[in-house]
C-alpha cells in the first residue's frame, strides 16, 4: 500500500522534466566552467596493487631434489601455493597461512628427466657404474640419499658428470619433461587469483661456482614450446650467461615473445656474479657491449633466500650493524674452493651496484643496475617462508628434532665447515607493484624494476624519488598518486638531474600478520669522479621515542622475543613509517644509488620454533632470533654531461 502511494504517475513525471527543462541553466552548467568528469578516476590509469609471489621453486622433477627423496611434483607445488593442504614429502601435513598472488616452478635446465631414469634403473642408467650407484643410493633414502645428492651436484659441478647421464635436448625424456612442465603452468594460472609461470633454472657452474639464472616467460604455450631450455653442457649449451642472453634474443626473435633472467646466489659465486672483467675470455676487460647485453636481459636480482642473505657482507660494510645477516660465506655451490675476501665484493648485490657505477664511468652503460626480489629456492616443492612453517631446502631438512644440526656439504681436506642445517634461511619472497595480478602485468613490473624482496613478510613498501617532494606529501591520503606525479618509482632513474638535491617519499607499513617495524633506513651508494666506491646508510624513520646520535646513530628498538613459547609482542615498534628525506650529503657531479632496507623488531627464528616443538635445546651457535627485512629495489642517480 505504502509503494504505491510513492510511486509517481506517468503524467506528473512527465510534467516535472518539462519544468526543469524550462529553469534557467545556472553559471557552472556552461559548458567552459564544467569539468571533464565529475569522478577524478577517469582516464587514470588504473592504481597498481602489491603483489607477493615465489619466483624460484624446485620440484622431484630437479635431479637433485628428486634424488634426494622430493616426490612432491609440479601439481602439487602449485596446489600447495594457491593454499591447499597437501602432505610433505615426509608425510607430514602442510599448509600456507596465506596463499600466494603469482608463482614459478624453475626446474632445472640439465638433466631434465634424468631423476625418473635413475631412480628406475633404466638400461641405459644400470649400465653405466656411475649411474648404478645413484640409483641404489637415490632409492635408500635418507642420508645416504643426500649425501649422493651432494655427490652429484659436484660431478655436474666439476664437468664429471658420465656421458650415460647427460640428458639434453635431443634425448626424448628431455622434452617430456619440459612439456609437462608448460602443461602445468597453463593449468594453474587462474589470472586475477594465481598466476602461475612458464620458466626454468640455467644451472651454470663454473668449476663449482655458482652462476644460476632463473629464465622467465612472459608467455604463453604457445611460444614457449617453440622451443626447450637451453642448458649449460656444451655442445648443445654453455656455461657463459653472454650465450644464455643470446639465446633469449634468438627466442624472442623466433617468437615475438618475451623473457627475462633473474640472478641468484652471489654468495656462492666465489667473486664471479659481478665481475669486472671477463672471466670466460682470459680477463679480458668488459665492453659496452657485455654492459647493455646485461642490462637488458637481468632486470632484477634475487638478493634473498634459503641459502643465505645477499645484500651485503659485514667485512665489505663494517659500519653496517645489520650486515651480517643470514650470512653463508665459506666458500662456492660445491665447497671446491674456499672464500677469500677478495671475492667478496664481486658477490653482494650492494658491492655489485657499486661495481656497475664504477664500469658506468669508463663505459658509459651500468651493467649491474639492476633491481631487487628475493625467493626461496626450495627443492622440497613446498615454499614456506614464515618462520613458525618453515620446511627448508631438502626433504632431509624438513621439520625434524634432527634437523637442525643435520649436515650439509662441508670439505676437510679444504678445512671448509661448509654449513649445518640450521643454517637455512627461512626467504624469501618478491613483491611487486602492479595493475592487475597477470602474466603480462607482474612480467612488465620486473622488467621496469618496480619489485622489492623480503625475507617472508607481506611489508607494503613505496618509495619514489624526485625533485619536488614537501613533507606534507607524507600525510597525503593518496601518497602513491603524489609519488607517480612528482617522481619516479622504485626501479627508476631520477630525471634531468639537478643541482639541488633529490627527495624521497617513503612509505612502510607492516605486514598485518607479522611485526611492527623497527625502522627504515636508506643505503646511499656513490663513486666519486676518481672512481673510489662510497657507501652511507641513513636511519630516515623509526619507531617509539629514540633519538638518533650525532653520527646518526639509532638505539636498538630492544625485544619482546619470549624463547619459552616462543612468541612475541608488538607493544614496540611501529605498524607505519612514513616520510620525505632529502639527501644531506649529495654532490651532483656523483653518480649515485638509493634504495631502502626496512626491518622489523625482534622475532623468534624458525629454529626457536623448532626447539619448543621437538622438545630440544639448540645447540651452542644457533640463531633463535631474527629481525625479518625488506629492500626495495634502487633509485639511480646519473649527472648530467658536463657535471
Amino acid at each position: 500500500m505504502l509503494s504505491s502511494v510513492l510511486k509517481p504517475s506517468p503524467i506528473l513525471f512527465s510534467l516535472l522534466l518539462i519544468h526543469a527543462a524550462a529553469l534557467p541553466l545556472s553559471p557552472l552548467a556552461n559548458a567552459a566552467d564544467v569539468p571533464t568528469s565529475y569522478s577524478p578516476n577517469v582516464d587514470v590509469a588504473p592504481d597498481r596493487q602489491v603483489y607477493f609471489g615465489d619466483t624460484h621453486v624446485h620440484t622431484g622433477l630437479s635431479a637433485d631434489a628428486g634424488g634426494s627423496g622430493t616426490r612432491l611434483m609440479p601439481e602439487d607445488a602449485y596446489r600447495f601455493a594457491r593454499g591447499e593442504q597437501v602432505l610433505s614429502n615426509t608425510g607430514q601435513p602442510v599448509k600456507l597461512r596465506r596463499p600466494y598472488d603469482f608463482f614459478m616452478i624453475t626446474d632445472h635446465s640439465d638433466g631434465m628427466g634424468l631423476i625418473s631414469d635413475l631412480l628406475e634403473g633404466t638400461p641405459n642408467v644400470m649400465a653405466d657404474p656411475k649411474g648404478k650407484r645413484y640409483h641404489e643410493d637415490f632409492n635408500a633414502g635418507g642420508q645416504q640419499a643426500s649425501d649422493a645428492m651432494f655427490r652429484l651436484i659436484a660431478d655436474f659441478s666439476q664437468g664429471k658428470t658420465s656421458k650415460a647421464l647427460v640428458y639434453q635436448p635431443g634425448v626424448p625424456a628431455y622434452r617430456q619433461v619440459w612439456e609437462r612442465l608448460v602443461a602445468a603452468a597453463e593449468e594453474f594460472n587462474d589470472p586475477g587469483r594465481f598466476t602461475t609461470f612458464i620458466a626454468y633454472e640455467w644451472t651454470s657452474l663454473v668449476k663449482g661456482n655458482n652462476l644460476h639464472r632463473n629464465v622467465i616467460f612472459r608467455d604463453n604455450a604457445d611460444k614457449a614450446l617453440e622451443v626447450v631450455p637451453f642448458t649449460t653442457t656444451p655442445p648443445v649449451g654453455s656455461k657463459n650467461p653472454e650465450d644464455l642472453w643470446s639465446w633469449m634474443a634468438a627466442y624472442e626473435e623466433q617468437t615475438g615473445g618475451d623473457v627475462t633472467a633473474i640472478p641468484h646466489n652471489g654468495n656462492l659465486s666465489n667473486g664471479m656474479m659481478f665481475p669486472l672483467r671477463d672471466d670466460f675470455d682470459n680477463g679480458k676487460e668488459l665492453d659496452a657491449a657485455y654492459a647493455k647485453s646485461r642490462m637488458t636481459w637481468e632486470r632484477i636480482y634475487e638478493v634473498t633466500q634459503l641459502k643465505g642473505d645477499g645484500e651485503a657482507h659485514p667485512l665489505l660494510s663494517p659500519d653496517d650493524e645489520f650486515a651480517d645477516f643470514e650470512t653463508w660465506d665459506f666458500g662456492n655451490l660445491d665447497v671446491s674452493e674456499a672464500k677469500t675476501p677478495a671475492m667478496l665484493p664481486g658477490e653482494y648485490a650492494r658491492s655489485g651496484l657499486l661495481r656497475g657505477l664504477q664500469l658506468q664511468q669508463t663505459l658509459g652503460v651500468n651493467p649491474y643496475q639492476f633491481g631487487f626480489q628475493g625467493a626461496t629456492d626450495t627443492h622440497t616443492g613446498l615454499s614456506t617462508i614464515s618462520e613458525d612453517n618453515f620446511f627448508s631446502k631438502f626433504t632431509t631438512v624438513e621439520p625434524s628434532a634432527e634437523r637442525t644440526t643435520h649436515a650439509g656439504k662441508s670439505n676437510p681436506d679444504l678445512g671448509i665447515d661448509g654449513f649445518t642445517g640450521w643454517m637455512y634461511n627461512a626467504a624469501g619472497v618478491t613483491a611487486v607493484w602492479a595493475e592487475e595480478n597477470s602474466r603480462s602485468a607482474i612480467f612488465d613490473a620486473m622488467e621496469r624494476r618496480e619489485t622489492y624482496a623480503t625475507t617472508g613478510p607481506r611489508i607494503a613498501l613505496r618509495f619514489f624519488g624526485g625533485w619536488s617532494f614537501e613533507t606534507s606529501d607524507a600525510g597525503s591520503p593518496d601518497l602513491a598518486r603524489r609519488g607517480y606525479a612528482l617522481g619516479v618509482p622504485m626501479g627508476s632513474e631520477l630525471p634531468s638531474a639537478q643541482s639541488e638535491a633529490p627527495r624521497f617519499l617513503i612509505s612502510a607499513l607492516r605486514d598485518p600478520r607479522g611485526a611492527n617495524l623497527d625502522r627504515v633506513q636508506l643505503v646511499k651508494g656513490w663513486v666519486t669522479a676518481d672512481g673510489e666506491a662510497k657507501e652511507q646508510i641513513y636511519n630516515v624513520a623509526w619507531s617509539d621515542d629514540r633519538e638518533t646520535d650525532a653520527a646518526g646513530n639509532l638505539p636498538a628498538v630492544g625485544s619482546t622475543v619470549d624463547l619459552s613459547v616462543p612468541t612475541w609482542s608488538n607493544s614496540i615498534g611501529a605498524s607505519e613509517l612514513v616520510t620525505v628525506w632529502s639527501d644531506p650529503d649529495f654532490e651532483a657531479s656523483e653518480a649515485a644509488f638509493y634504495y631502502l632496507r626496512v626491518l622489523e623488531i625482534p622475532t623468534p627464528r624458525w629454529t626457536a620454533y623448532d626447539a619448543i616443538r621437538f622438545g630440544v635445546e639448540a645447540p651452542e651457535g644457533v640463531t633463535l632470533i631474527t629481525q625479518e627485512r625488506a629492500y626495495s629495489s634502487p633509485i639511480w642517480y646519473t649527472p648530467q654531461r658536463g657535471d
